[in-house]
Order: structure tokens, then C-alpha cells, then sequence
């Protein structure tokens, strides 16, 4: 496999965005009802999950960015299922990701939420990526970031990117990986 390709796939497990300029034109085109229909399969996934476990939560079903976007909100015991970081909220999603593969043959690329956690901690790393790229820009001196989980390293380099001078990669290997901002040349 070509270095683009190896990147492009490294994309797609990072950020699970990057599918989209690869995928099929059937998956970009008329790709709203098998969206919707993961979407409704991971609700009816998660609905199961929460009477096992006697929680209380509405899940919201929408789709946004060519992704299905499943939300789980209301309940009391909801942050239980977020855990230290999202390492609960990522293990669901993925486990709910399998359930949707199961059902539809396909790999899902949908994105959980629960309690507001990821709306949150999407806010936070903006902030910090941007924080972080002007303090970078100011002193010149690259900072490496602390590891993060795909879904935060991709906001990051997000907010890096929206400050003109400064760039961002990752390095390292998970669960280590992480985002190293620095100055362009």
C-alpha cells in the first residue's frame, strides 16, 4: 500500500472522518437512509443495553457530516456509561459500532454521545487547541500535547489548524499517541 493510503486509513481510525473523500460514490450520494438505518438499529442497540441495566435515557437519532450521530441523554446513571475520559463512552460506541456491522454487513462509522460528554469535551480541546497553537506561534517552542483518543486528537488538530503559523501531527503509538503542535517553517 502506498504511504497516502497507509495515512488515509491511519485518518479514518483517528477520526473516522476522512472515509468520506476515500468511500464509494453510493455511500456519499444517497448515503441518508443507510445512515438512518444504522442510526436506528444502534437506538434500538442502546435502548436494549439501558433496560439491562435499569438507566434511564432518551436517545436522539440524527444524522450529520455523513455519519449516523446517536445521543443518550437524561438519565441520572448516564456518566457511568462516559467513564474516566470517554474510556467507557469509546468502548460503547464501538461495541454499538459491531451491533450496527452485525445487522447491515457493513462497517459503521457512527459517533456516540452520551450525557453531552463528547459536545463538552469536543468544546474543551477547541479551546485548548487553539490556546495552545497561539502559544506556540508566540514563543516559537513545539509542545507536545498529552495522549488522547482519536476523537480528541482530531479536534485538535482542527482548532490547530484555524491559526495561521503553526501546524500539528501525531505521534507516538496508542494508547499513547498524541498531538505535537510546533511552528511552520
Amino acid at each position: 500500500m502506498s504511504e497516502t493510503v497507509d495515512t488515509i486509513e491511519a485518518d479514518q481510525d483517528d477520526a473516522g472522518v476522512a472515509e468520506t473523500a476515500a468511500a464509494p460514490a453510493e455511500k456519499q450520494g444517497g448515503a441518508d437512509d443507510t445512515l438512518v438505518q444504522e442510526g436506528d438499529i444502534a437506538g434500538d442497540y442502546l435502548e436494549r443495553l439501558l433496560d439491562l441495566l435499569d438507566y434511564d435515557g432518551d436517545i436522539d437519532l440524527d444524522v450529520e457530516a455523513g455519519r449516523a450521530i446517536v445521543s443518550i441523554d437524561g438519565g441520572e446513571d448516564l456518566e457511568k456509561l462516559v467513564g474516566p475520559r470517554g474510556t467507557v463512552l469509546e468502548s460503547l460506541q464501538e461495541l454499538t459500532r459491531l451491533a450496527v456491522q452485525q445487522e447491515t454487513g457493513s462497517r459503521s462509522r457512527l459517533m456516540l454521545d452520551i450525557a453531552g460528554w463528547r459536545a463538552d469535551r469536543r468544546e474543551e480541546l477547541r479551546e485548548l487547541g487553539r490556546s495552545t497553537a497561539e502559544s506556540v506561534l508566540a514563543n516559537g517552542e513545539r509542545v507536545r500535547l498529552q495522549p488522547m483518543s482519536p476523537f480528541e486528537r482530531k479536534v485538535v488538530h482542527d482548532a490547530v489548524a484555524t491559526v495561521k503559523g503553526v501546524t500539528s501531527e501525531s505521534e507516538g503509538e496508542d494508547p499513547k499517541r498524541r498531538v505535537v503542535i510546533f511552528p511552520e517553517d
